[in-house]
């Protein structure tokens, strides 16, 4: 072979040669790349669909803690709190991971509580320990917020958690911009309740007991799915005895002294079930709330926990009330906006018998309702 030939065979194989380092060098930088917007990609998901979980110190001890979103303070966060019987998971998993819902979640952060000892799998507190009281447990809230930096919430609350939630806002009423108040019982127990809870923990288990707070006679009587999945879960709790001090606890609240002069600073809506346990307790309180801030959404065909089983209504709901503070404006409205006028209904008020129809969003801005003497709203949907 020629010196030429030589020399073009050294070119070609020098060529191949280098080509083969250049893919080799190329391939893990390019994977690396895409692993790392993968990575992020998932951890964004994670966030969103599991959260970040946080055991958080308090002046009066540990609460769990699960975070959603971007951790952005430009918003309010949205803040829930659980009833009995029901951790954060259990009492908002389907609410908010409902697919209207999921333009709100992308929109605020979420900070889901769960009451000392009720969140899954924590420790059985030891026989004789003193469980907080709902103010106490009230007091807890202040150190959630310090800890993520949110100067204010709009807050969501179910039976206990909704006391709970009222306690915090009455103490602190500059860092609460909303409330949204399920099931709420702001009475203290009176004795034939008080007599009546001590003949039902003769006769019935703490598991009965419990449902029958969550639930309606015609959801215990149907033994709806909803209604055995909650028995098997309470039942076989590994926590009981912690859900049995959160349900005594409950149970030995405070009168909350609620009347026009004395309430809340922001906007309210009290929702509550055609058929749950807690109607009148919910009508009463709306009648000792500001009517001008003040709205009050009856489900129908709903039982004690219209938001796991009116989560389509209970979201059309909340984007109206949201959008009536001055949040989510372009918010997208259908099923209430269209029904409104139709489903307006009257109510009594302590003020007597007259129509209720002011609507969420009238005017509202910036979290202020407008003027509408004696005037609230009551929605059957």
């Amino acid at each position: 072979m020629t010196d030429n030939g030589l020399q073009s065979d050294r070119r070609d194989t020098m060529t191949t040669e280098m080509q083969e380092i250049a893919i080799t060098e190329d391939k893990p930088l390019l994977t690396g790349q895409a692993d790392t917007t993968k990575d992020a990609e998932l951890a964004a998901r994670i966030l969103l669909d599991q959260g970040q979980e946080h055991s958080i110190e308090t002046p009066h001890g540990v609460l769990h803690v699960t975070l959603h979103g971007a951790r952005t303070t430009r918003r309010p966060a949205i803040l829930t709190f659980h009833d009995v019987g029901l951790d954060s998971k259990s009492c908002f998993s389907t609410l908010f991971k409902f697919e209207e819902m999921q333009e709100i979640v992308k929109s605020f952060t979420l900070i889901h509580i769960d009451a000392p000892g009720q969140d899954e799998g924590a420790a059985t507190y030891p026989t004789g320990y003193q469980y907080p009281s709902m103010e106490t447990i009230a007091e807890m809230i202040p150190a959630v917020l310090q800890f993520f930096n949110f100067r204010t919430v709009i807050g969501v609350g179910v039976g206990a958690g909704a006391y709970i939630l009222s306690k915090f806002t009455l103490a602190n009423p500059d860092a609460v911009e909303g409330l949204v108040l399920v099931n709420i019982d702001t009475n203290a127990r009176g004795w034939m309740d008080w007599a009546a809870q001590k003949l039902s923990s003769v006769t019935s288990s703490l598991t009965e007991q419990v449902l029958s707070h969550l639930f309606s006679q015609e959801e215990l009587s149907s033994n709806t799915d909803l209604v055995q999945s909650h028995r098997d879960r309470i039942s076989k709790s590994s926590n009981l005895f912690n859900i049995e001090l959160f349900w005594k606890a409950y149970n030995s609240r405070r009168d909350m002294n609620l009347d026009r002069n004395s309430t809340f600073k922001c906007p309210v809506m009290l929702v509550v079930g055609d058929q749950a346990p807690y109607e009148d307790a919910a009508v009463e309180c709306n009648s000792k709330l500001d009517p001008t801030t003040t709205s009050f959404l009856k489900m129908a065909d709903a039982g004690g926990l219209p938001q796991l089983t009116q989560p389509a209504k209970l979201t059309e709901a909340f984007k109206y009330f949201i959008q009536g503070m001055g949040y989510m404006a372009s918010s997208c409205m259908t099923r209430l906006s269209r029904s409104r006028t139709t489903s307006l209904s009257s109510s009594y008020s302590m003020d007597g018998s007259r129509s209720r129809s002011r609507t969420l969003s009238q005017g509202s801005q910036g979290g202020q309702m407008p003027p509408s003497p004696s005037q609230t709203m009551e929605v059957s949907c």
